[in-house]
Parts: structure tokens; sequence; C-alpha cells
């Protein structure tokens, strides 16, 4: 059965349209068919400082993935395109955000509701982020 899943892709390190066209051909390949993409929009990192400004966008995907095979199978990518984990303390009710070449984020799932420690569906934090919204909002 195909699910349809909305992806957010982000890139502000190296050639950032580059990394975010090869997510989403591995995202074809081993995700789903992808059906739409939004335009790209240049933004201000969100959640921490960096002279580094992002690419972000939106992306339509149909897929059979299970949503816990759908994170495996992005965060396999973000590591195949050289995204690296935080190696930093956490502190409480904080996320550290850093630079990095591709982050993909799963936005919506059809419309299932997931909450699990490292799996959130509907992404929390997706309708305070403009660079989120505007994308998805044209593609939707």
């Amino acid at each position: 059965m195909a699910h349809s899943v909305f992806l957010g892709l982000g890139s502000n390190l190296g050639d950032r349209e580059e990394h975010i066209r090869k997510a989403i051909a591995l995202i074809g390949e081993k995700v789903g068919l992808v059906i739409r993409q939004s335009s790209l929009i240049e933004t201000e990192p969100w959640g921490f400082d960096s002279e580094n400004r992002f690419l972000n966008g939106v992306i339509l995907v149909e897929t059979a993935l299970t949503p816990r095979q759908l994170l495996r199978a992005t965060q396999k990518i973000e590591r195949e395109l050289g995204k690296t984990k935080v190696h930093a303390t956490r502190r409480k009710n904080a996320s550290i955000y850093k630079d990095r070449p591709i982050d993909i984020d799963i936005l919506l799932y059809d419309d299932l509701t997931v909450d699990e420690p490292d799996l959130k569906i509907p992404h929390p934090l997706m309708q305070q982020r403009d660079f989120v919204m505007i994308p998805l909002k044209e593609i939707q």
C-alpha cells in the first residue's frame, strides 16, 4: 500500500543545491516515487547562529515504507551525503543544531500521528518554520 509522505529538505554547507538534488535522487531510489517538489528557498539558520544560509524545500513521496523504515532510510541518506551526528550534550528541552550538508525531516505521513522519543509525526516544529510551511503549502 502506498503512503503519501511530505519530507523537508535543507542544506547549508557546500553545494547546497547539489546536496538537495542528490538527496532527492536517493529518496527516489530508496524510499519511493517522488511525486512533487517545491521550489527551493534561501533562509537564515533556525535555532543556531551560522554565516551559512540554508536552501530549503519540500517533496511529496509515495512510499510503501512504514514510518520507522522511512526514518531509517532518510537517516542513511543523510549519512551517505555527509551529515554527522551531533556529539554534544543536550540541555533539557533544547536541541542542538549545526551546519550540515543535508537534513531530511519527515513532516507528514498520510494522516498518521506518531509520538515516540525519536520519531514524531507530524513534525512538531513545522508550524513554527516558514522554511517548511512556505514550500509545503506550494505543493500540498
